[in-house]
């Protein structure tokens, strides 16, 4: 992974090159008040100061250039993201101000995922001073936490299904000394049933499994996350389509967020007893494969006909949800690719939000924009509960009709959740369909840095 404490260091007076940040609005103003050959320098870049655009501006001699950056939210993550991956090599710090979150985009912007790149691409290290030392470490953590998704959801599912998953949550839970643990085979089959039936047309090497983590002071309040690890979703039985199932390698995403969180929260030692769930599957094919019209009974004992076997992310939550709930946690949080609904809805940028505690909605939702992180809550329409009814079990995976798929997937995972249990359901897409400055196509963390800003201002000291 990049190197992200080498890109940022504290301010000590170092030689280094100049930023301004020029907002569109200051544009006018600022440069009436630049020297002529700065102006110059200017009118031939044609920057104007919007977003995501720089201009070089001459010094004294030719080694002391410096730098002007556009941007429409000069504290946000993404001010200086482009700057980072445009500008050559070298040391830079901001004329003034500070940095607020705009040393993450910094950061990002210069991460690359390599793995599949017979000449991955190189450059020398952008540098930024930074005049809030204390920020540096947590600023390192988030850029790393990111990365992790993007690349555990950039790797092609040949390469990570459920034991590599359960490989990468190991390595976070070596780093901090948490306890690790993996259920699998006949454990998994009795102790989480829609797990193993969902993951056991895959072949022996891609078992399923219940991946656990657990870290910090039995006396502190309990944080459980869990994250839906389907590595890869053929749809089962009621299969994709070739466009549907291309992207699904990254129908672990929600997994991948959780990972990341629970990393964040071990690195800040945040005074709580994490507990990180993953069930790991692959949705695969073959005789063994489980069927529309069958009944599976979950952990928590409620029967669960199948309507949609391609419906199989909320199963192997459901079976999770139950583990959480059973040790009392004082919050749950889950993250999910679970629905295309949600995408239609609200497209790929914002991910839904669920939550049955409306302080805990109100939270997270100031967690989310002070930290430029959105999310876009969604009821849990009890109503809509009628939807899930079976005619022969509990509960139906998959109402037919279309409608607010999003909120009956919410409202199914909520009959796993115990009433006493704040809980907040995040249905993410993982991914970006197009690249932004720091923000390349493909694999992304949307609501991480929300739910750790949540966590942080709720259990931080």
């Amino acid at each position: 992974m990049t190197d992200f404490a080498s890109l940022l260091l504290a301010d000590r007076g170092q030689a280094a090159r100049s930023i301004t940040i020029v907002s569109k609005a200051d544009f006018s103003d600022w440069l009436k008040a630049q020297p002529a050959r700065a102006r110059s320098a200017v009118e031939a870049a044609r920057f104007e100061g919007k977003a995501d655009t720089i201009a070089i501006l001459p010094g004294d001699d030719a080694e002391t250039w410096s730098v002007a950056v556009g941007t429409d939210a000069p504290t946000g993550p993404w001010a200086l993201a482009s700057p980072a991956a445009k500008l050559p090599e070298g040391i830079y710090r901001l004329t003034e101000g500070s940095l607020g979150d705009a040393a993450l985009g910094w950061l990002l912007a210069q991460h690359r995922f390599d793995r599949y790149r017979e000449k991955p691409e190189t450059h020398g290290p952008r540098i930024l001073l930074s005049n809030e030392p204390a920020r540096i470490d947590e600023t390192v953590r988030l850029a790393e936490a990111t990365a992790l998704v993007r690349d555990l959801v950039d790797t092609g599912a040949a390469d990570l299904g459920p034991a590599e998953l359960a490989e990468a949550a190991k390595a976070v839970a070596d780093k901090y000394g948490a306890k690790f643990h993996v259920t699998q085979g006949d454990a998994l089959a009795e102790n989480y049933p829609m797990v193993h039936a969902v993951g056991r047309a895959a072949s022996t090497a891609r078992a399923p499994s219940l991946i656990e983590l657990e870290w910090g002071d039995p006396k502190h309040p309990r944080v459980a996350l869990v994250g839906k690890g389907v590595c890869f979703d053929s749809g089962g039985l009621d299969i994709k389509t070739a466009g549907g199932m291309l992207l699904m390698k990254k129908d672990m995403g929600g997994a991948a967020h959780a990972l990341a969180l629970a990393s964040l929260v071990m690195g800040a030692r945040l005074p709580v007893r994490l507990h990180l769930l993953i069930p790991a599957v692959e949705n695969a094919i073959s005789a063994d494969a489980f069927r529309p019209g069958d009944i599976l009974k979950s952990r928590k004992g409620l029967f669960v006909e199948i309507g949609n076997t391609d419906a199989e992310g909320r199963l192997i939550l459901g079976d999770a949800l139950t583990r959480a709930c059973e040790l009392e946690p004082a919050l749950l949080i889950d993250f999910a690719t679970l629905t295309g609904a949600a995408r239609v809805a609200l497209g790929p940028d914002l991910p839904a939000l669920f939550a049955n505690d409306e302080t805990l909605a109100a939270d997270i939702a100031a967690a989310a924009e002070s930290v430029a992180d959105p999310l876009w809550r969604l009821p849990l329409w009890q109503p809509y509960n009628e939807m899930l009814k079976s005619d022969v079990a509990d509960i139906n995976n998959a109402p037919g009709g279309g409608f607010a798929g999003t909120i009956t997937a919410a409202l199914f995972l909520e009959r796993f959740v115990a009433a006493s249990v704040p809980w907040a359901h995040l249905d993410t897409f993982a991914w970006r369909p197009t690249t932004k400055p720091g923000r390349p196509k493909g694999g992304d963390a949307l609501g991480l840095r929300a739910s750790f800003e949540l966590l942080r201002r709720r259990f931080g000291s």
